[in-house]
Protein backbone atom coordinates (compact mmCIF):
# COMPACT_ATOMS: atom_id res chain seq x y z
CA UNK A 1 0.00 0.00 0.00
CA UNK A 2 1.29 3.38 -1.08
CA UNK A 3 0.73 5.35 2.37
CA UNK A 4 2.32 8.73 0.85
CA UNK A 5 -0.86 8.79 -1.24
CA UNK A 6 -3.01 7.46 0.95
CA UNK A 7 -2.34 9.93 3.42
CA UNK A 8 -2.60 12.64 0.60
CA UNK A 9 -5.95 11.72 -0.04
CA UNK A 10 -6.77 11.79 3.73
CA UNK A 11 -5.73 15.24 3.99
CA UNK A 12 -7.61 16.27 0.74
CA UNK A 13 -10.89 14.88 2.33
CA UNK A 14 -10.59 16.15 6.23
CA UNK A 15 -9.37 19.52 4.84
CA UNK A 16 -12.36 19.32 2.29
CA UNK A 17 -14.84 18.11 4.76
CA UNK A 18 -13.78 20.87 7.58
CA UNK A 19 -14.08 23.37 4.85
CA UNK A 20 -17.73 22.31 3.86
CA UNK A 21 -18.86 22.20 7.33
CA UNK A 22 -17.27 25.76 8.04
CA UNK A 23 -19.07 26.56 4.97
CA UNK A 24 -22.28 25.61 5.95
CA UNK A 25 -21.79 26.65 9.09
CA UNK A 26 -22.27 30.33 8.13
CA UNK A 27 -25.92 29.98 8.07
CA UNK A 28 -25.73 29.41 11.74
CA UNK A 29 -25.18 32.78 13.14
CA UNK A 30 -23.04 32.31 15.93
CA UNK A 31 -20.77 29.50 14.69
CA UNK A 32 -17.72 30.63 13.08
CA UNK A 33 -17.51 29.48 10.29
CA UNK A 34 -14.85 31.52 8.34
CA UNK A 35 -12.18 31.03 10.91
CA UNK A 36 -13.05 27.57 10.95
CA UNK A 37 -12.27 27.03 7.26
CA UNK A 38 -9.26 29.21 7.50
CA UNK A 39 -8.09 26.66 10.22
CA UNK A 40 -8.50 24.01 7.46
CA UNK A 41 -6.52 25.76 4.93
CA UNK A 42 -4.20 26.77 7.33
CA UNK A 43 -3.93 22.67 8.52
CA UNK A 44 -3.68 22.35 4.39
CA UNK A 45 -0.76 24.31 3.72
CA UNK A 46 1.16 22.37 7.21
CA UNK A 47 0.41 19.37 6.05
CA UNK A 48 0.96 19.55 2.55
CA UNK A 49 3.77 22.71 2.73
CA UNK A 50 3.20 26.19 1.55
CA UNK A 51 4.67 26.99 -1.82
CA UNK A 52 4.94 30.48 -3.14
CA UNK A 53 1.12 29.78 -4.32
CA UNK A 54 0.12 28.45 -1.55
CA UNK A 55 0.89 31.39 0.56
CA UNK A 56 -0.67 33.79 -1.68
CA UNK A 57 -3.45 32.01 -1.27
CA UNK A 58 -3.35 31.29 2.16
CA UNK A 59 -2.84 35.37 2.78
CA UNK A 60 -6.05 35.70 0.63
CA UNK A 61 -8.20 33.60 2.92
CA UNK A 62 -6.58 34.92 5.68
CA UNK A 63 -7.86 38.39 4.79
CA UNK A 64 -11.18 37.18 3.91
CA UNK A 65 -11.48 35.88 6.87
CA UNK A 66 -10.97 38.46 9.09
CA UNK A 67 -13.29 41.04 6.88
CA UNK A 68 -16.00 37.84 6.83
CA UNK A 69 -15.80 38.28 10.74
CA UNK A 70 -15.61 42.07 10.98
CA UNK A 71 -18.29 42.80 8.47
CA UNK A 72 -21.26 41.53 10.77
CA UNK A 73 -20.60 43.77 13.30
CA UNK A 74 -20.21 46.44 10.67
CA UNK A 75 -23.80 45.70 9.21
CA UNK A 76 -25.53 44.96 12.27
CA UNK A 77 -24.68 48.54 13.53
CA UNK A 78 -24.86 50.23 10.63
CA UNK A 79 -28.64 49.03 9.41
CA UNK A 80 -29.26 49.56 13.58
CA UNK A 81 -27.68 53.27 13.39
CA UNK A 82 -29.52 54.02 10.36
CA UNK A 83 -32.98 53.48 12.56
CA UNK A 84 -32.02 55.60 14.90
CA UNK A 85 -30.13 53.76 17.45
CA UNK A 86 -27.65 55.04 19.88
CA UNK A 87 -24.17 54.01 20.32
CA UNK A 88 -25.07 53.23 23.65
CA UNK A 89 -27.44 50.58 22.38
CA UNK A 90 -25.33 49.42 20.69
CA UNK A 91 -22.57 48.72 23.25
CA UNK A 92 -25.14 46.70 25.09
CA UNK A 93 -26.39 44.42 22.21
CA UNK A 94 -22.67 43.86 21.59
CA UNK A 95 -22.44 42.96 25.08
CA UNK A 96 -25.90 41.00 25.18
CA UNK A 97 -24.26 38.90 22.30
CA UNK A 98 -21.14 38.19 23.90
CA UNK A 99 -23.18 37.14 27.16
CA UNK A 100 -25.64 35.23 25.17
CA UNK A 101 -23.00 33.51 22.84
CA UNK A 102 -21.29 31.75 26.29
CA UNK A 103 -24.93 31.65 28.01
CA UNK A 104 -27.24 30.22 26.08
CA UNK A 105 -25.68 29.22 22.66
CA UNK A 106 -26.58 28.48 19.13
CA UNK A 107 -28.90 31.40 19.39
CA UNK A 108 -28.93 32.99 23.42
CA UNK A 109 -26.32 35.66 21.61
CA UNK A 110 -28.64 36.90 19.21
CA UNK A 111 -31.45 36.90 20.87
CA UNK A 112 -29.36 38.93 23.84
CA UNK A 113 -28.25 41.18 21.99
CA UNK A 114 -31.70 41.81 20.43
CA UNK A 115 -32.98 42.37 23.76
CA UNK A 116 -30.18 44.68 25.48
CA UNK A 117 -30.69 46.90 22.56
CA UNK A 118 -34.61 47.14 22.54
CA UNK A 119 -34.55 47.86 26.38
CA UNK A 120 -31.40 50.61 26.18
CA UNK A 121 -33.60 52.14 23.06
CA UNK A 122 -36.82 52.22 24.84
CA UNK A 123 -34.85 53.42 28.12
CA UNK A 124 -33.60 56.52 25.93
CA UNK A 125 -36.15 56.81 23.66
CA UNK A 126 -39.26 56.19 25.76
CA UNK A 127 -40.81 54.97 22.48
CA UNK A 128 -41.37 51.07 22.44
CA UNK A 129 -42.52 51.36 18.82
CA UNK A 130 -39.15 53.02 17.91
CA UNK A 131 -36.95 51.06 19.94
CA UNK A 132 -38.87 47.34 18.42
CA UNK A 133 -37.66 49.65 14.99
CA UNK A 134 -33.81 49.62 15.66
CA UNK A 135 -33.84 45.82 17.19
CA UNK A 136 -35.76 44.78 13.76
CA UNK A 137 -32.96 46.69 11.71
CA UNK A 138 -30.42 45.07 13.88
CA UNK A 139 -31.53 41.74 13.03
CA UNK A 140 -32.02 42.85 9.45
CA UNK A 141 -28.74 43.51 9.88
CA UNK A 142 -27.76 40.33 10.65
CA UNK A 143 -29.74 39.03 8.02
CA UNK A 144 -27.16 40.97 5.77
CA UNK A 145 -24.38 39.93 7.59
CA UNK A 146 -25.00 36.22 6.91
CA UNK A 147 -25.41 36.48 3.26
CA UNK A 148 -22.06 37.93 2.83
CA UNK A 149 -20.06 35.95 5.13
CA UNK A 150 -21.65 33.04 3.13
CA UNK A 151 -20.41 34.79 0.20
CA UNK A 152 -16.82 35.56 1.63
CA UNK A 153 -16.98 31.80 2.58
CA UNK A 154 -18.00 30.53 -0.94
CA UNK A 155 -14.97 32.44 -2.38
CA UNK A 156 -12.45 31.35 0.35
CA UNK A 157 -13.97 27.68 -0.48
CA UNK A 158 -13.01 28.25 -4.45
CA UNK A 159 -9.73 29.22 -3.69
CA UNK A 160 -8.68 26.23 -1.38
CA UNK A 161 -9.90 24.06 -4.10
CA UNK A 162 -8.18 25.72 -7.02
CA UNK A 163 -5.06 25.28 -4.65
CA UNK A 164 -5.68 21.89 -3.55
CA UNK A 165 -6.60 20.43 -7.15
CA UNK A 166 -5.68 23.12 -10.02
CA UNK A 167 -2.84 24.98 -9.24
CA UNK A 168 -0.44 22.25 -7.97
Amino acid sequence: MDWQAFGNVTVHILVGLTMLIGWLSLLIVIVPGLVIMWVGALAYGIATGFDTTGWIIFGILTLLMIVGSLIDNFLMGASARQKGASWWSLGAAWVGAVVGTILLPPVGGLILALLALFLVEYYRVKNAKQAFESSTSLATGCGWAVGVRFGIGFIMLILWILWAFVIK
